[in-house]
C-alpha cells in the first residue's frame, strides 16, 4: 500500500513543480489558464485512483486480473 502513496505524492510534487512555473511565466492569461486546468485535471485524477487502489488493497483484492 505504500507504493501508490509515494507515486502519488511524487506525481503530485511534479506537477505542483509544473503549475509554480507555468504561474510566474510571460504568457497571455487565457494561455496560463489553459495551461493549469490539464495538469489540475491530472493532479484530480491521481488523487482519485489512489482512494480505489487503497479501497482495493483494503477489500483483499490486490490483482485486478482476477476479476477477468
Amino acid at each position: 500500500m505504500v507504493a501508490p502513496i509515494i507515486i502519488t505524492i511524487l506525481l503530485l510534487i511534479y506537477i505542483g513543480f509544473f503549475l509554480w512555473v507555468w504561474t510566474i511565466m510571460s504568457v497571455p492569461l487565457w494561455f496560463k489558464i489553459l495551461g493549469l486546468v490539464v495538469p489540475v485535471g491530472y493532479m484530480g485524477v491521481s488523487i482519485f485512483v489512489l482512494i480505489e487502489r487503497i479501497k482495493e488493497i483494503r477489500s483483499g483484492e490486490e490483482d485486478d486480473l482476477s476479476k477477468y
